[in-house]
């Protein structure tokens, strides 16, 4: 008999780059988290988002502890999810920037308008989901927001793009 390791023997022992790859195998759609409270906003690409609960409607957002956005959301005590469209990629790569603006002049260069919950809603995305945040916690090096759903809109029409294998994809079109 030989002792051959199969690849899909999972392992026990695993680097962090290990974990990374695996979740990203998982394809996840792009969003655009914002906040604002007193004129200062803040907006940050995020994919680590889910819905939570229909009844009543719930949405989480996760933010590593510490960082601007997690900071910024819990002052605020607001959130907008923005679901990017197949041709935002400039937006997310915006938001994903260090060097992008903050503050003031965090949606000086984005076509936006503010949502009930006083967050910015990007204009040209497939959805946004404008957010009171109802809970949060925290869990290993991030911030879980649960957010409770004060308004959203969607464009039934655009599609979505998606974050796979490090990469930004699109949606094939349907054949035929």
């Amino acid at each position: 008999m030989s002792s051959t390791t199969d690849a899909r023997t999972p392992s026990t022992a695993f680097s962090s780059g290990d974990f990374r790859a695996a979740l990203g195998a998982f394809a996840t759609g792009v969003t655009v988290v914002t906040t604002m409270s007193d004129g200062r906003g803040y907006g940050m690409t995020v994919n680590a988002f889910s819905s939570l609960s229909l009844d009543p409607p719930l949405v989480l957002v996760c933010a590593r502890s510490g960082t601007p956005g997690s900071v910024e959301i819990d002052r605020n005590g607001c959130f907008a999810v923005n679901i990017l469209a197949d041709d935002q990629e400039p937006i997310s790569r915006y938001f994903s920037s260090r060097d992008r603006p903050t503050g003031h002049d965090a949606f000086r260069d984005v076509a936006h308008s503010v949502g009930p919950s006083g967050a910015p809603l990007i204009e040209g995305t497939v959805a946004h989901l404008d957010c009171l945040v109802a809970e949060s916690y925290t869990a290993g090096d991030h911030e879980i927001f649960v957010g409770e759903v004060l308004s959203l809109w969607v464009d039934r029409e655009a599609e979505p793009i998606l974050f796979h294998g490090g990469r930004y994809r699109v949606l094939a079109p349907e054949p035929g």
